[in-house]
């Protein structure tokens, strides 16, 4: 590289060697010392090459590129130094329109010194049309040429540049919201750095950058605190903090900072006596309070903001409270009312509204019909859940949210899965967990990945299967989101089950069903009490006494959700074990209701087996 930059005198090797060996090598660092060394005349070029026109033991090297960069930009002349100062300023990248506008010099003068710059390689030209634009020619150009502003000088570059863009943008403000909103902050023009901040949030929010929607939101209100207090200050400190609630949840933030804001938030509505706004309160905190795995103050909140949304007439709201009503009752195991609330939803968000995007990381259209597949798959009405989840995902990707077609997604593979058609579950769990990955939401990979994990199992695919739940559990404890952690736990011991690793499969299913008793999340309780059974019933020496009472428990708790397809998983594991032990008659009944059930929900997978089972004991 030295010698391209160079040439081949051969006087040079010794500064070659001393340049490799104060710069550690780095290429960008050694070409600054090489435009150093020609600016401060070390170096000279003579026919095409260049040779040094001092002593080497005179020669300094600049200890840092920091350092050798801010002392170039001092060797500029004062016009040309102006320029590239409020360049930086600008940006990285450096528009024609908006230097011509803040730069107070004449075109002529300001097409000469970026000819300077240009020459210096301080920036380079990269658009001609459709119009001239200019880019640093290193992020680390730029910082130090930014930094060598003092503040208050930068602080009135940032407000002219507000200006100048709010002249070129026009009526196109929404293109360039995020840019408006970073120099009004840095401008320190509170006003619009509070309105293009929040404008900023809520953009990146709607295309779910929602780690960029917490950043604009925050600053919204830095800029929110140096303006006057009053009730439109109190108004958009509420609506602010809401923004941040809804962005921070997908990322699978700490739950806890979430509650502080809509604590703050809801002290906040409350002096205000804004009911509308307490409504929205409310339906963050069910949402938090789910995510938390605390059910009854999930319900609670949501029972508080349906409220407000019937005594208003708000029919926003009152889609929200139940979609998140709808939720939380799911996680209760209260089938019933969670599908009342959730229908509520897919019968009134008709038309036009089955399009919006109203739900704080999606469609609560799509959302509704997600959740409540679930509850038609957790009751076997397979039929019905198809339909729904399938109307879900037809919406999900016509709204264009991402949250939303994870949910869908996972809506249509989890009847396929629950039903026994592994081969039609996978496709959707892997597409699933791909726009996990793509869209950067932490919040539902892990259990994606978890019943991904475990649809391979279910397909004989045991290593890839184990590898990929294990991390869906592992990513779950260390993001602490609790409430989740028991379905991956479940998802976990029965991938170990299909793997005959039943010690730890046993050991699994025994920390889920702790969790969902903590959590209060009875379904969850029903299947990990059948998983223990299916794991101690399947030992060489099987503990039966053990066994029986765990799907007698499971199957009770079945019996009084209407969860039927476990239902017939508890007669069938029943009549597997009394086969074990002889008891014919027992083992004949049980096993005969389990073949009624899984005909009934055509649930073949099962079936076949089962029916075998049956025939072995009538032939014993």
């Amino acid at each position: 590289m030295l010698q391209a930059l160079l040439g081949d005198d051969a006087g040079l090797g010794a500064l070659t060697r001393l340049l490799i060996a104060r710069t550690q090598g780095n290429p960008f660092f050694l070409e600054e010392s090489v435009h150093t060394l020609v600016e401060t005349g070390m170096l000279v070029r003579e026919r095409g090459a260049y040779r040094l026109a001092h002593p080497l033991d005179t020669l300094q090297v600049t200890a840092t590129v920091h350092a050798l960069l801010a002392a170039r930009i001092d060797r500029l002349s004062p016009e040309d130094k102006r320029v590239l100062l409020t360049a930086a300023v600008i940006g990285t990248e450096v528009p024609w329109p908006l230097l011509q506008a803040i730069a107070d010099t004449a075109d002529e003068a300001l097409y000469r010194s970026l000819a300077q710059l240009q020459a210096a390689e301080f920036l380079y030209e990269t658009s001609l049309f459709p119009e001239r634009a200019y880019t640093f020619k290193h992020a680390l150009t730029h910082e130090v040429a930014y930094g060598s502003l003092l503040h208050e000088r930068r602080r009135t570059l940032h407000a002219r540049i507000v200006a100048a863009l709010e002249v070129l943008v026009g009526d196109r403000v929404d293109d360039q919201v995020e840019w408006l909103a970073q120099h009004a902050l840095r401008g320190e023009v509170w006003d619009k750095a509070l309105a293009y901040g929040r404008q900023a949030g809520d953009k990146a929010h709607v295309r779910s950058a929602y780690r960029e929607a917490v950043v604009c939101y925050e600053q919204a209100l830095v800029a929110l605190e140096y303006l006057p207090d009053g009730h439109a200050a109190t108004a958009q400190a509420i609506d602010l903090r809401l923004g941040l609630h809804r962005s921070l949840n997908p990322l699978a933030e700490v739950p806890e900072r979430m509650l502080d804001h809509l604590r703050h938030a809801e002290t906040l509505a409350e002096t205000l006596g804004d009911q509308l706004r307490l409504g929205w309160v409310y339906t963050g905190m069910c949402t938090t309070f789910w995510v938390m795995g605390a059910v009854d103050r999930a319900i609670d909140y949501g029972q508080r903001a349906l409220a407000l949304a019937i005594m208003l007439g708000h029919g926003g709201l009152q889609a929200r409270a139940y979609g998140n009503l709808g939720q939380a009752y799911y996680d209760a195991g209260d089938y019933p009312r969670a599908m009342e609330s959730l229908e509520r939803n897919v019968v009134t968000l008709q038309g036009d509204l089955r399009y919006e995007r109203s739900g704080a990381t999606g469609s609560v259209p799509v959302t509704s019909r997600a959740w409540l597949s679930y509850c038609h798959t957790e009751r076997g009405a397979f039929t019905e859940a198809l339909a729904m989840a399938e109307d879900g995902l037809r919406l999900a990707e016509t709204v264009q949210s991402p949250f939303s077609q994870i949910e869908a997604w996972y809506g249509v593979s989890l009847v396929y899965q629950r039903q026994g058609d592994v081969q039609r579950a996978i496709p959707g769990l892997e597409r699933a967990v791909g726009l996990c990955q793509e869209w950067h939401i932490p919040l539902l990979w892990p259990v994606m990945a978890a019943a991904l994990g475990l649809a391979y199992t279910l397909e004989g695919r045991d290593a890839a299967g184990l590898a990929l739940v294990e991390q869906g559990v592992a990513q779950q404890v260390a993001r602490s989101r609790r409430r989740r952690l028991a379905s991956a736990l479940i998802g976990l011991s029965e991938a170990y089950l299909r793997a005959g690793r039943l010690d730890e499969a046993c050991q699994h299913a025994a920390q889920a069903l702790d969790h969902a008793r903590q959590y209060q999340q009875r379904g969850n309780q029903a299947w990990a009490l059948w998983l223990m059974g299916e794991s101690t019933a399947r030992k060489a020496t099987p503990e039966v006494a053990l066994a029986t009472v765990h799907y007698h428990q499971a199957l009770a708790l079945a019996e009084a959700l209407g969860m039927r397809p476990l239902q017939a998983h508890c007669h069938r594991g029943l009549g597997t074990l009394y086969a074990t032990i002889s008891q014919r008659e027992q083992a004949r009944t049980a096993l005969s209701t389990a073949i009624e059930m899984y005909t009934s929900m055509e649930m073949t997978f099962w079936l076949q087996p089962t029916e075998a089972a049956l025939a072995q004991v009538e032939g014993q």
